[in-house]
């Protein structure tokens, strides 16, 4: 790409297979959850198919996102490979390593950290996001106590036995809820954000449950060294449910953007002239009225953000209207709208939601319709290529809230889709010969989740 001032990015081939887990948590589907391997190269036979699937030892464990147990922070420490993705579940709080060194197609389970080890040794529960650590360590945020309250600390690892060593944060400074991170050892700092309560939004999303407190709407600034929480930046209710957060690529950057749920909002934070951290409002993706839903205002809920490598195009989507938005981010203070597609959501034309104002003035869109298939549900979790040029989508946001928002995705599963980017000057269009149909899978219709690429990509990967 053009990013040849940061020469440890990783360039190189095109992706050829990704690692997705596949839930039947919620779908009435007895069977263990699985990691899929899908082979997306355009020369192969099986392209767009699942060509392997490792399905755990345990039912309901919701498997949700993923990490690895190195990556480009280790950057330059060649005993330090990528053989072992780390997977943890958002619900029974188990967490799987898988071997996917000794056959890249065909992973293989390695060990299982038992949710006890966990719970004793870290009084951490629900473990969400996972990122490798340059000493070797692996750190695994938490969204919950073992009780099922919010409680946003972070369970160490060992990189090499992946025993529970204990809690990255000091006694006492776990934040009120927790959710996703990212550090920056050059500016020694590390930022985290809030979803809610795992007994609360367990069972499907309540608007009550935000006037009761259940929900964060936080950004939380640690000391990369010392481990102390230093800030804690209340977004207000603009900002409710800060859930991915990105800092640029570029290692000397001191700013980023977190995607905010619930009123469709991107806060920018950054460094201030005196050394503290700030956040502003860039983006907000207005909330449409709307007859025949739940609620009479329907918010676009942004749910994934990522941003390209060379930090030039921020990507999200909006899981309840359904679309994808790419905005260049050239001017970081001030995005502009590049690129958007629809994919499904609740607002389709031959649906029973009508929208009655839109502040976009955007018309009802017509479903989506790839290979032959009526997609489902909406896009939420996305990964882009190296080379910035093809977004893949999945549809399924967590098994309770799937259920909820989009029960025709529990019957017919969930799919994955590629986005062609205009990386010129901004623009998306589907690829109509792509589409893995996780409605066809052999237990059944299953929910696929977040993407990952054996060699590291934009969302697991932090540049010293």
């Amino acid at each position: 790409g053009e990013t040849t001032e940061h020469s440890t990015y990783p360039t190189g081939p095109r992706e050829e297979i990704v690692y997705l887990p596949c839930i039947y948590r919620n779908t009435g589907i007895q069977k263990p959850d699985y990691l899929a391997t899908v082979d997306v190269d355009p020369k192969s036979p099986t392209y767009c198919q699942v060509i392997h699937r490792l399905p755990m030892p345990n039912l309901n464990d919701e498997l949700h996102h993923s990490g690895w147990n190195a990556c480009s922070s280790c950057f330059g420490d060649s005993s330090k490979k990528r053989n072992r993705l780390i997977l943890p579940s958002l619900i029974s709080s188990r967490v799987y390593i898988v071997d996917t060194g000794t056959d890249p197609r065909a992973p293989q389970m390695h060990k299982i950290v038992e949710p006890t080890d966990i719970f004793w040794k870290t009084g951490l529960a629900n473990p969400h996001t996972t990122h490798c650590l340059g000493n070797g360590q692996i750190m695994i945020s938490s969204i919950g106590d073992p009780s099922g309250n919010g409680k946003g600390g972070f369970i160490l690892l060992d990189g090499k036995t992946f025993e529970v060593v204990g809690n990255w944060e000091l006694p006492g400074e776990a934040a009120p809820f927790g959710y996703d991170f990212w550090y920056q050892p050059r500016h020694n700092v590390m930022m985290s954000t809030e979803w809610g309560a795992p007994k609360a939004l367990a069972y499907g999303f309540n608007l009550e449950h935000v006037k009761e407190g259940l929900y964060g709407s936080k950004i939380h600034v640690w000391d990369w060294t010392t481990h102390k929480r230093l800030q804690s930046l209340d977004l207000g209710e603009e900002g409710a449910i800060p859930l991915e957060i990105r800092f640029l690529h570029d290692p000397a950057a001191t700013e980023g953007y977190v995607g905010c749920a619930l009123q469709g909002t991107v806060f920018r934070f950054y460094r201030t002239p005196k050394g503290e951290w700030a956040a502003e409002k860039v983006i907000n993706v207005p909330s449409k009225k709307v007859e025949g839903w739940a609620l009479p205002v329907m918010p676009s809920l942004i749910t994934d953000i990522l941003i390209s490598l060379d930090d030039r195009f921020l990507y999200f989507s909006n899981w309840l209207h359904g679309d994808i938005r790419q905005y260049d981010i050239t001017n970081r203070r001030n995005p502009r709208l590049a690129g958007q597609l629809f994919l499904g959501g609740s607002i389709l034309n031959d649906g029973p939601v009508k929208v009655l104002e839109d502040p976009e003035n955007q018309s009802q869109p017509p479903p989506r319709t790839i290979k032959g298939k009526r997609i489902p549900g909406s896009p939420q979790m996305l990964q882009l290529s190296l080379d910035g040029k093809r977004l893949y989508v999945t549809t399924s946001l967590y098994s309770g809230w799937d259920k909820q928002f989009y029960p025709e995705m529990i019957k017919e599963g969930s799919v994955m889709m590629q986005i062609d980017v205009n990386t010129a000057n901004g623009g998306l269009k589907v690829n109509e010969n792509f589409l893995v149909d996780f409605g066809k899978e052999p237990n059944g219709p299953a929910l696929a989740h977040e993407l990952r690429y054996p060699g590291g990509d934009c969302t697991s990967d932090i540049w010293l």
